[in-house]
């Protein structure tokens, strides 16, 4: 797609630090990375958000993102990693991306990166709940 940075790094117009790249997907090191060695993971295909993924290409995805949470541990010696995607809100490029970020205990990085919050009471989890039910059913 014109204009898509993620785009270019997949043809091969924008450099970029690969590191795994195959058929369907391409993994490279974030120029902003939370911490050294935070990879992502984009479909060859210009695909803007997770819901817009081809089922073809579902497992293929979560297969990738797993190598990548592994390689956190087996290369870079972390002792987990944040695994994370952005649909439209927050999401700096518009291609569907998945973060591989490499954690190690007492790095800093605190639970999730935006402030939390509580339901009112169970009932008001319920309500939630049957929201997203409605729609999954």
């Amino acid at each position: 797609m014109a204009g898509c940075v993620f785009c270019a790094i997949v043809a091969g117009e924008t450099p970029a630090d690969v590191v795994l790249a195959d058929d369907d997907f391409v993994a490279f090191l974030d120029a902003r990375p939370v911490f050294k060695g935070h990879t992502l993971l984009v479909p060859r295909e210009h695909v803007d958000t997770l819901p817009d993924l081809p089922s073809a290409l579902r497992d293929g995805f979560l297969e990738r993102a797993q190598r990548l949470a592994s390689a956190m541990k087996d290369a870079l010696d972390a002792q987990g990693s944040f695994v994370a995607v952005n649909n439209t809100v927050s999401q700096s490029v518009p291609h569907l991306h998945l973060h591989v970020v490499p954690r190690t205990k007492g790095d800093g990085l605190r639970g999730f990166f935006w402030p939390r919050t509580k339901y009112v009471d169970a009932a008001e989890a319920a309500r939630y709940a049957e929201r997203l039910r409605s729609v999954l059913e």
